[in-house]
């Protein structure tokens, strides 16, 4: 029974609440060292997705991915891909189509489940000829896609993928969702919908016929944004139904690599089914760590290497 059942991460003095976890590395955490190269590849469907590498020379590589409305300059991107250099590796860090800083050319741009695009990032990397073993990294979001996609792959994985760690994923998004709409999380949640508008207001302008954002400010919580927009634009039925759909958990019993979740106790984000205790207990290759603390993405550590406790288990994890 892969669970790990007791966690080394300790958070530091004054910094065990959650919401502090959880949003003081997004406003102070300054990662240095850390230049990508971009590269753009194509899609299937005529549509682009922006690639930043932190290459060495390495024959390991390390694909990362990032959380909503992330991109690969956020603090926790930065932070593991400058872990993994200083281990040798090379890192693939990729930019959710529309949040490279430059929209993308679709209707459609991304949502959780959208493992086809993650696809196209892997089959890019495996092209190169490049890479013994590869390792897939993701963080929230980032971390439902990475579980999801080797979930669904199963024994037609690509053979050079050799493990897979994740951090605070909501894998039931339904859970999360209504988590997420508490007036405890409203902090998050404006946030979010500030972002998100953003990214309407774009497609406004590069599909006036097709989308809109009359009483926008209607919407108060995904539910909303989902039915509204989410769905429809990649063709779901509705919120519920993309939830379902989009979401890793239920594709966690099919993993067939040794694969680490960590989701901290205290994560305000997430709701309990997003403890998948059962799946851990049924699946070998599936790992599942709870510590007490780390909040959302958080595993804050002070310390002179400027690393935190997230990119040191990762290390641990995918050097076994």
């Amino acid at each position: 029974m892969p669970m790990v059942s007791r966690s080394t991460y300790v958070p530091p003095f004054l910094f065990s609440n959650g919401h502090i976890q959880s949003i003081y590395p997004t406003l102070f955490r300054k990662v240095k060292s850390v230049s990508y190269t971009r590269e753009r590849i194509d899609t299937p469907d005529g549509d682009f997705i922006d690639i930043d590498w932190l290459k060495n020379g390495s024959g390991r590589l390390a694909i990362l991915s990032h959380g909503l409305e992330g991109n690969t300059d956020r603090a926790y991107m930065h932070g593991m891909a400058r872990a993994l250099s200083g281990q040798g590796w090379d890192a693939l860090a990729w930019n959710f189509r529309g949040c490279s800083g430059e929209m993308n050319r679709q209707l459609r741009f991304y949502h959780s489940g959208a493992t086809e695009d993650l696809d196209a990032v892997v089959q890019h990397a495996i092209r190169t000829d490049r890479y013994d073993a590869i390792v897939m990294i993701g963080f929230s979001m980032g971390g439902n896609l990475t579980l999801k996609y080797i979930g669904e792959r199963g024994e037609a994985l690509p053979p050079p993928i050799q493990r897979a760690v994740a951090f605070s994923v909501p894998c039931d998004l339904k859970s999360s969702a209504i988590e997420m709409a508490k007036k405890t999380n409203q902090i998050y949640m404006k946030r979010f919908l500030r972002l998100l508008h953003e990214k309407v207001r774009a497609k406004m302008q590069q599909f006036p016929e097709k989308i809109d954002d009359e009483n926008f400010e209607t919407i108060r919580d995904f539910q909303g944004f989902d039915d509204r927009y989410t769905a429809p634009l990649h063709g779901f039925e509705d919120a519920e139904d993309y939830w379902a759909k989009a979401s890793c958990k239920s594709f966690l019993k099919n993993i067939r690599i040794p694969s680490l979740l960590v989701n901290a106790q205290n994560d305000p984000f997430l709701g309990k089914e997003c403890f998948p205790y059962e799946a851990a207990a049924a699946n070998s290759n599936f790992f599942l760590e709870v510590p007490r603390s780390g909040g959302h993405v958080g595993f804050i550590r002070f310390n002179s290497d400027g690393m935190y406790w997230s990119e040191k288990r990762a290390m641990e994890f995918i050097e076994l």
